[in-house]
């Protein structure tokens, strides 16, 4: 397969080193690989769909990888993004911005070995879908893109990426179909919300990427809590 990815490091050392180990590890996988110096001049020249994969250094002058980050998200949310750094405390900073892995310098050779074996995994995959009507017609609607659905009048409102649509199907079937999937949790009678679309657990609600604050079922919220932290945890693959 062809592999898009961009290296925004300061330190052209650095960037030559991971572009390096990179093409030897997706060898044969026809990878194409940009470099950028900044956050600003990868953010000037993006566009969405250039890259499958960034590995953003969060230190940096100007716009900080972090911040980088969050922009890419607005403009490309399926974007993977992975986070490199030699200080790990930043790490926990990111995590409204849902990285896929991080890689700490000096790089390891058998860490970048598992990362894009993962990678390869992910991008080669077909990502499940979700009937949706719009304007009276049903299509089909990435799981990725999914925020939340809520069972409303007899009907199912599917909030997206891509704005507010109705399932095609009773919220028992949405349920049955979305909860095979790790990352989707029921949190309240007829609410059914994808946790990398959460920015945090607060009080008594999630408070969702797009601004929604969906209400827990108060005699869970401890079980909820604590599969939030799992599934977030499970998905850091950190090194240390």
């Amino acid at each position: 397969m062809e592999l898009r990815m961009a290296i925004v490091e300061d330190q052209e050392p650095e960037a030559r080193r991971l572009e390096l180990l990179l093409r030897r590890a997706f060898q044969g996988d026809r990878p194409i690989c940009t470099k950028f110096s900044s956050g600003d001049d990868l953010l000037a020249r993006f566009t969405t769909g250039a890259y499958e994969v960034v590995f953003l250094d969060i230190c940096m002058a100007g716009t900080n990888g972090i911040e980088t980050a969050r922009q890419l998200r607005e403009k490309d949310p399926r974007l993977l993004i992975v986070f490199v750094t030699s200080s790990p405390e930043y790490v926990w900073d990111a995590f409204p911005v849902h990285p896929f892995d991080y890689l700490l310098k000096p790089y390891k050779e058998e860490k970048i070995a598992l990362l894009t074996a993962e990678l390869r995994r992910v991008l080669c995959r077909q990502e499940p879908e979700l009937d949706v009507r719009i304007a009276r017609q049903t299509m089909q609607i990435p799981l990725s893109k999914v925020h939340y659905a809520a069972s409303q009048n007899h009907i199912v409102r599917v909030v997206t990426d891509d704005g507010e649509c109705r399932a095609a199907a009773t919220f028992s079937q949405v349920e049955q179909e979305l909860s095979a999937h790790e990352n989707f949790l029921v949190c309240n009678r007829g609410v059914l919300l994808n946790m990398d679309k959460v920015l945090r657990f607060e009080g008594d609600c999630f408070e969702m990427l797009d601004g929604a604050r969906l209400p827990i079922r108060q005699k869970d919220k401890n079980t909820l809590l604590a599969r939030f932290t799992q599934y977030q945890f499970r998905h850091m693959q950190r090194e240390f």
